[in-house]
């Protein structure tokens, strides 16, 4: 991996969830500031991680994947930050997954150099960013493609380039979003890249169960994807000695470890799963599916202790104009609220002694407006205009893109250093 280039940056003086520092100040040197969220060292709202959290989740999968013999790539969308995608690969990653060509350009810059785009390459300037990454002999790249007319595209592009393109074929269910529904689309996409091999290269296949929300629809997907790649196994269609086999976000990665591991097809097999939201976890969606999966994964259910919420958002009491409300500096620019609303979890008066205390369950969030978010609460709770709250959240993707840099904590909120997204 290259230098992260963030920390030798000056830092950015005119984004949020920042303290002050003197002019050119370099990105690397925030956690030499002295930095407290609990002291109001850091102007709030404030997105912060917390290490120790990250680092438990970062051995958890890792110790998950080699129990079951799989690769781990996990999606890099989620946080979109090199410095993050740096911790995954020295924990086990095999590579990193994104969706766009811009967002594979941007692992590349913070030196990533394997890649699995699970998504279709379409467009020529598209293609192009990928095919000026590919001049880079160390790069290794695929894609998927689930239609002739993509194919076609791909093929004349690359071949123009003097360069072959890496490709999975994707299935996909109906009412679900991309990939092949039926066997005469399958055998049009066969057809199609047997007309140029000179720059394309079928490599494996791929789904993506989570448009699915059944588990038994979910197998059922599964099991069809591994009877078609057997089949494209045994036609001899794809061009390297290895099938690459991929699936799986960050709700059902159990299950496709479950279902797809130890299949024979004859050929050597290299299982990749893709969730990205195992590095921070969350206290929404994900925690429901963390439920699920302890109860009844064996794998999981051996290695004990899960994964843990790493995100946290920090903000301010603003307002409180009526007994039972709380306004709080916190809004729709600083936190995802497509998965439920953030979920007050911490209280900590400035000034005092004591460590941040729990937040009661009837302190509640009820909507949020750009930079407001409302709380309602008992009309007698101990709670003063400035006081700090600290938010968990459901869907870190979404909160992650709201954010320029990220600031690293410790266990007692000092703040250790900072890293940058590229969204």
């Amino acid at each position: 991996m290259t230098e992260n280039k963030f920390q030798e940056q000056p830092l950015n003086l005119l984004s949020k969830g920042l303290g002050e520092v003197p002019d050119g100040f370099q990105a690397g040197g925030v956690g030499q500031l002295g930095w407290s969220i609990l002291d109001e060292d850091v102007s709030l709202p404030v997105a912060v991680l917390r290490q120790s959290r990250m680092l438990h989740n970062l051995r958890w999968m890792q110790q998950f994947i080699q129990r079951y013999g799989v690769q781990l790539a996990p999606h890099g969308k989620t946080t979109m930050s090199p410095a993050l995608f740096r911790m995954q690969l020295e924990h086990g990653a095999w590579g990193i997954t994104l969706a766009t060509a811009p967002q594979t350009q941007a692992a590349y810059a913070g030196g990533v150099r394997r890649v699995l785009m699970a998504n279709q390459l379409v467009g020529k300037a598209n293609m192009a960013i990928i095919a000026r990454l590919q001049r880079d002999p160390s790069f290794s790249f695929c894609c998927l493609v689930d239609s002739a007319d993509n194919l076609d595209d791909l093929g004349r592009y690359f071949a123009e380039a003097g360069q072959r393109l890496r490709v999975l074929i994707e299935y996909g269910a109906t009412g679900g979003r991309t990939g092949l529904r039926t066997p005469q689309q399958e055998a049009a996409l066969i057809e199609a890249i047997t007309r140029w091999p000179q720059s394309i290269r079928l490599v494996g296949t791929e789904l993506y169960e989570g448009v699915l929300q059944n588990e038994t629809a979910i197998r059922a997907l599964l099991r069809h994807v591994l009877e078609r790649t057997r089949a494209l196994a045994d036609a001899g269609h794809f061009q390297e000695p290895e099938i690459l086999l991929s699936g799986a976000g960050s709700a059902w990665f159990d299950v496709v470890a479950e279902e797809f591991t130890g299949q024979d097809l004859g050929k050597p097999l290299q299982i990749i799963l893709r969730p990205g939201c195992y590095l921070t976890h969350d206290a929404g969606i994900y925690r429901e599916a963390e439920q699920r999966f302890l109860a009844s994964n064996p794998v999981a259910r051996e290695m004990g202790q899960s994964l843990l919420p790493a995100l946290q958002l920090w903000a301010n009491v603003q307002s409180l104009p009526e007994p039972g409300l709380a306004i709080v500096a916190l809004g729709k620019r600083d936190a995802a609220f497509d998965a439920g609303l953030p979920i007050p979890a911490l209280h900590h008066r400035p000034g005092a002694q004591l460590p941040p205390r729990s937040v009661p369950e009837d302190w509640r969030l009820t909507r949020m407006m750009d930079q407001h978010a409302f709380m309602t609460l008992p009309g007698n709770a101990d709670v003063r205009v400035g006081d700090l709250l600290a938010f968990e959240i459901s869907h870190p993707c979404l909160t992650f893109d709201k954010w320029r840099q990220l600031l690293l904590v410790d266990d007692e909120y000092r703040v250790t250093g900072a890293v940058e997204t590229l969204f």
